[in-house]
Order: C-alpha cells, then structure tokens, then sequence
C-alpha cells in the first residue's frame, strides 16, 4: 500500500486491482475517537482547500486528507496536521481508489463541527457520510477505474424508538451539548 520513505513522505505502489468490472466493498475501520468523511471532488486543489477549510475550523481538530487524483498520474494526495491521520486518510483513500474521491479522518472534532465548511469548498461535488461508524465503501469497477456508488453506515436498523428511547436521546443530545 503506502509505504513510509525518507522525511516522512510517501510513495504509492500500484494497487493490487481485480481487472474484472463488479462492485467492490471496501471496509473502512476506524480507531477509538476517530470520526471520517468521504465525499466526492472534482480538481487536485481540492485537498489544500479541504485542508485550509479544516484546519481554520478549531484549534484542537486533528485530521487527515486523502484525495484520488483521477487522471494523469493517478496518485493519492494527502494533507493534514497529525502524521498518522494523515497516513490513515491516504490509505483508506488509497483503499478505495475511486477517481476525484476524498477521505477526511478526524479527531478532537466531530463532523457536524466541520460539514459545512467541507460542503461550502468549491470543488466538493458531494458528501456520502460523516460518520464514527464503521463503514463500507460500495466501489463500481470497470476498464481500470472506479466511481463510489454509495456506503453502508454501520448497522441495518433493529427497531422503531418508543417512548424510552425518544427520551433517552433528548437526555443524551443534552447531556453532550447538542441541545439546551
């Protein structure tokens, strides 16, 4: 995958990619504290100007970029302001693969402290979570590239909410801030 070189810089290999078109999943783990967002761009830019837009947003957000460049050399570009997210972002891009396509892993922040910032830079086409879930990247693959064509956030749902549970989520927006 990414494999560290001199002055904390990264090289890519070429990924190992099945040459038969389907719908891949990728699997997108995330570690204790850790929050991610992916979405959807359209120029190289986009990964300094998510930077630019993340790192004015607080003083104690840690976070990560990766973004798939989808033509010339192909490359996972990376940005952040904490080393291991950085990394973490780019190998979860690079995981994915998919053409104009961003991963922002975070810590310190959640994204709802940050999406409408991400959602206000120019080039961001769309977002398809913001999520601490663990997640899975629907990947269309043909002739050699690949689109997301959607995520799968965490689990199917077991149930609808009754009484209890509507007031155990009013107490707990408010006990984390969300809500007076």
């Amino acid at each position: 995958m990414l494999q560290k070189i001199l002055n904390n810089f990264w090289v890519l290999e070429s990924p190992v990619m099945a040459h038969q078109p389907g719908i891949k999943v990728v699997e997108v783990s995330l570690f204790e504290g850790e929050q991610v967002i992916i979405g959807q761009a359209h120029f190289i830019k986009t990964v300094e100007d998510l930077y630019e837009a993340l790192i004015t947003s607080s003083t104690r957000i840690k976070f990560g970029i990766g973004f798939c460049e989808s033509s010339g050399p192909a490359l996972v570009r990376h940005e952040g302001n904490d080393e291991e997210l950085e990394r973490r972002a780019a190998e979860i891009a690079y995981k994915i693969s998919a053409g104009h396509s961003f991963v922002i892993v975070l810590k310190d922040a959640y994204p709802i402290n940050v999406l409408n910032r991400i959602k206000a830079v120019e080039e961001v086409v769309s977002i398809y979570c913001a999520t601490g879930n663990p997640v899975k990247v629907l990947v269309a693959e043909h002739e050699g590239g690949r689109g997301i064509i959607g995520v799968i956030d965490g689990l199917a749902s077991k149930g609808i909410e009754g009484e209890k549970e509507k007031k155990e989520r009013y107490e707990f927006l408010r006990k984390i801030g969300y809500k007076k």
